[in-house]
C-alpha cells in the first residue's frame, strides 16, 4: 500500500494527541503508508528516511519559494527577498553564500568561550537547588544570548527579540499558525538593523549592512536595508528556537537513561556524539513543507503539481530501514547520519553553532549535576505547528 485514507492511519500536525507523542502514528506510516494524504488539510507526506531525503535534495520538484511552512504555504503569501529558507535558485545560493561569509567556522569556534561563559552565568545561580525549570534557566538563556551576541543585538533588547521570535511561532493548541502574525516582515529587528547601522562593528549585521555581492541580474550592490531586517529575523528566530528545544529534550533523554548520562559526566568525550543521538531521537523541527511543481510519481502514486509535501523528517530519523534498532537511545551508535538540520541546499546553515551550543550546555550541566530527573507531570510541551520541545521541564536534583 503506498497511500492511505485518512480513516486508516490518521496523521495531521494539529493533532494534540499525535504532538504529544508522535512516534507510534509515524512508525505507521512508514509501514502501512508511506505516501500518505491527508485530503481534509490538503498536504501529502513521506516518512521513510530515502523518501524524506530525496525530497529535500530536489528542490526543483519540491520548491520553497511558497515558504516551508504547511501554513505559510496554503495562505500563498508573497515572501520578500531575503528570507532565505524560503528561497530556490537562483536568488538562493547567492544570499547562502553572503551568510557563509559571515556565518563561518572560525567565528563560530572562537565564540565558545562565551557560550561557556553563558552557561555558567545560567547555572551557577542554581547549585544548591533541588529543583529548577531547564528551559527558563538555561534553554531560554544560552541560545538567546548566543544568537544576539553573533547579531550584534545589544544586551538590553536580548529577551524582547526572543520574546517575539516564540511569539510568532505560537499558535492554539490544535489550531493552525496564524499567518497574519509571523516574522516575515521583520519589523520586531528593524530598529536595530538602523541602530547598527549607525554603530558599526564586527557582528553579523554590521558585516550584512556593509557586504557586496553579484545578484541574479549581475548588478554588484549592498543588501537593501529590507533584506538585511529579513536576514537577521531568519538567523534569530533559528538560533533562539531551535537550539533551546534541543537543550530540553537533552535533560530529558538523558534522565531517562541515567547510566549513559553517568558514562557522559565521566568522559566529556563522548558528549558530540550523544548530541547527534539527541538530535536523531528528538529533532526540534518534526517536518519540512514544499511545494510541489510539477506532477511526480512517489511510491507508485502520482502526486499532482499544486500540491504540498510534507517531510516528516523526526519519522524518517527512526526508519528501521535507515538504523538499526532505531527506537533505541545510544551514545555509541554510529553511523549517525540524521536529517535533524534538513538537506540539499537548504540545510542548515548554524548547525555548527546548534551543536557547539548543545555540547557546551551538557558539558557544564553534567559538570554541575552530575544527576537529576525531570517531573514529566509538570511539564510542558510547546503549542506551535513547526517545532517540538518543552516550554517548561521541571528538573529535581536528588
Amino acid at each position: 500500500m503506498t497511500t492511505t485514507a485518512t480513516d486508516e492511519v490518521h496523521f495531521s500536525p494539529y493533532d494534540q494527541e499525535i504532538v504529544g507523542d508522535p512516534y507510534p502514528v509515524y512508525r505507521r506510516l512508514r509501514n502501512e503508508a508511506p505516501l500518505y494524504h491527508n485530503a481534509e488539510i490538503g498536504f501529502y507526506a513521506v516518512s521513510r528516511f530515502a523518501d524524506v531525503s530525496a525530497v529535500l535534495q530536489d528542490h526543483e520538484t519540491y520548491s520553497s519559494a511558497k515558504g516551508d511552512i504547511l501554513e505559510i504555504i496554503q495562505a500563498d503569501i508573497e515572501v520578500p527577498s531575503g528570507v532565505l529558507i524560503f528561497e530556490d535558485p537562483p536568488v538562493h545560493p547567492l544570499h547562502r553564500r553572503l551568510l557563509s561569509r559571515v556565518f563561518t567556522p572560525k567565528r563560530i569556534i572562537a565564540i565558545e568561550p562565551k557560550i561557556r561563559q553563558f552557561c555558567a552565568r545560567s547555572l551557577d545561580p542554581l547549585v544548591g537547588a533541588r529543583e529548577f525549570d531547564i528551559i527558563a534557566e538555561l534553554g531560554n538563556q544560552v541560545p538567546m544570548r548566543a544568537i544576539s551576541m553573533l547579531l550584534g543585538i545589544p544586551e538590553s533588547a536580548q529577551e524582547a527579540v526572543r520574546d517575539a521570535v516564540d511569539e510568532s511561532l505560537r499558535t492554539e493548541a490544535g489550531a493552525p499558525m496564524n499567518t497574519d502574525q509571523t516574522l516575515l516582515d521583520g519589523q520586531a529587528f528593524a530598529e536595530y538593523v538602523d541602530w547598527r547601522a549607525a554603530n558599526l562593528s564586527d557582528d553579523i549585521i554590521s558585516q550584512l549592512l556593509q557586504v557586496e555581492f553579484e545578484d541574479e541580474t549581475g548588478t554588484v550592490r549592498n543588501l537593501t536595508r529590507q533584506e538585511v531586517v529579513l536576514y537577521v529575523t531568519v538567523l534569530a528566530g533559528a538560533g533562539n528556537e531551535t537550539t533551546g528545544r534541543l537543550i530540553g529534550w537533552t535533560t530529558k533523554l538523558l534522565a531517562e537513561h541515567p547510566d549513559q548520562r553517568a558514562e557522559l559526566a565521566a568522559d566529556h568525550s563522548l558528549i558530540p556524539n550523544a548530541i547527534e543521538e539527541i538530535l536523531r531521537m528528538e529533532a526540534p523541527g518534526h517536518f519540512m513543507s514544499r511545494y510541489v511543481t510539477r506532477d511526480v510519481e512517489v511510491r507508485g502514486t502520482t502526486v499532482p503539481a499544486g500540491s504540498i509535501m510534507m517531510a516528516l523528517i523526526a519519522a524518517a530519523n527512526r526508519d528501521e530501514e535507515r538504523f538499526e534498532n532505531p527506537e533505541a537511545f545510544d551514545i555509541h551508535r554510529r553511523d549517525l547520519l540524521h536529517m535533524a538540520f534538513g538537506g540539499g541546499i537548504h540545510f542548515c546553515l548554524g548547525n555548527a553553532l546548534a551543536r557547539l551550543e548543545g555540547r557546551v550546555a551538557l558539558e557544564e550541566m553534567l559538570k554541575r549535576f552530575p544527576v537529576w530527573d525531570v517531573d514529566l507531570s509538570s511539564a510542558q510541551l510547546s503549542s506551535t505547528s513547526t517545532v517540538r520541545g518543552w516550554d517548561k521541564l521541571p528538573v529535581r536534583i536528588p
